[in-house]
């Protein structure tokens, strides 16, 4: 009987509650609006910074020639030979611009693969990708290098505003897979010491274009 009567008691107060409405003592927090202070200065900066900050390599472009120039100087400053790309709309724009050295035909046989992205992700540095793109899931992840070509147009500042837009784009067809990439993979599970690239690619390059999205 106690055990009942106890319950019953709560019960009655937890009634008794729910018939007086009580305001919320910080409406702010409610999730209506951004936790995070607006960005101070242009999103391309901002991306750059965040994005070197976790030592990824960013590249900024003017238009398409800058870029192939750029990833010219680049591939034969490491003297990277196979360079591995499954995208043909972004292989026809390279090939347009005087770049065609895709001679890796593998994955696991190239020394750095090309990729776009869905969007950047400014105030992490992040770059976002999904299972939509015609690179898949495995590019980005397996290859020892991982260079992405992206476009201004597809910043954001926050991944509330990139996971909307992503919304609006694919409607009721989300992809099976959105991927956050922060910088080149790295753990420090073994003996709490930083190892870069152990999960992933060991470097991440982003290619910045100052040109609409093709």
């Amino acid at each position: 009987m106690r055990v009942s009567q106890a319950k019953e008691n709560i019960l009655k107060r937890i009634r008794q509650a729910l018939t007086q409405s009580t305001p919320v003592p910080f409406p702010q927090s409610e999730g209506n609006n951004t936790v995070f202070q607006p960005s101070q200065q242009e999103l391309e900066i901002e991306f750059a910074e965040k994005f070197s900050n976790l030592l990824g390599k960013f590249i900024f472009c003017i238009d398409h020639t800058e870029l192939t120039s750029q990833l010219n100087i680049l591939i034969n400053k490491t003297g990277w030979k196979n360079i591995y790309c499954r995208e043909e709309k972004l292989k026809t724009i390279l090939q347009k611009n005087n770049y065609s050295d895709f001679a890796a035909k593998d994955l696991g046989d190239c020394d750095a693969a090309l990729t776009t992205c869905e969007l950047l992700i400014a105030r992490t540095g992040s770059i976002v990708m999904s299972a939509a793109q015609s690179s898949g899931r495995t590019v980005s992840v397996y290859a020892p290098v991982h260079i992405c070509i992206a476009y201004t147009n597809q910043l954001v500042f926050d991944i509330k505003e990139g996971l909307q837009l992503l919304k609006e784009k694919f409607q009721d067809n989300l992809p099976s897979l959105i991927t956050f990439a922060t910088g080149p993979s790295r753990t420090a599970d073994i003996e709490k010491s930083l190892v870069v690239g152990v999960h992933g690619p060991k470097e991440v390059y982003v290619f910045l274009v100052d040109e609409q999205l093709p």
